[in-house]
């Protein structure tokens, strides 16, 4: 029984790193499997990350937080729905979404640090909305195997992110 256990924490530690990777590499394949295995640990670890910083910032905008990402993953949801033919799980979304939004959790902590109203701080974060959006469309396209889909799928992604961003920023 135990070795059972260490096998299943394994598989899902693997997973989780190979979701990470995913995302902090955009410019490699996903595998198409990877998505399968909806995981919200991770998620939940990004958003309270995201979140710790921001407060350390002097912002508490947890409820926002929170708020934002629950209407951004629905939307997503019922987008991805209607774009696919083998449709989308909302544990999937949320797995996508979740983990993607590691790049606003650097750009967050970078804004302990320095401020980000200056141009120095525009560059950051557009570039942090581009990679999160540019992240989680390639999971999206393959996971559900949408050929040639990658900018249509970006542009929402790119637009939930954007809030998080102005969270940020502001």
């Amino acid at each position: 029984m135990l070795a059972l256990c260490t096998i299943w924490q394994v598989k899902c530690l693997d997973v989780k790193r190979h979701q990470t990777l995913a995302v902090l590499n955009p410019f490699k394949a996903a595998e198409h499997d990877m998505m399968q295995d909806t995981d919200l640990a991770g998620p939940l670890v990004f958003c309270l990350a995201f979140g710790g910083s921001l407060m350390l910032c002097g912002k508490l905008q947890f409820g926002y937080i929170y708020g934002i990402g629950v209407v951004g993953c629905m939307a997503m949801y019922f987008l991805l729905n209607m774009m696919s033919l083998t449709g989308v799980s909302v544990g999937c979304v949320v797995s996508v979404l979740g983990y993607c939004l590691l790049p606003m959790v650097i750009l967050s902590s970078s804004a302990v640090l320095l401020s980000l109203k200056g141009m120095i701080g525009i560059v950051l974060t557009v570039l942090a909305v581009v990679w999160c959006s540019f992240s989680s469309s390639k999971l999206f396209v393959s996971a559900l195997s949408m050929e040639n889909q990658q900018p249509l799928v970006a542009y929402p992604c790119g637009l939930v992110y954007g809030v998080f961003a102005l969270l940020t920023v502001f």
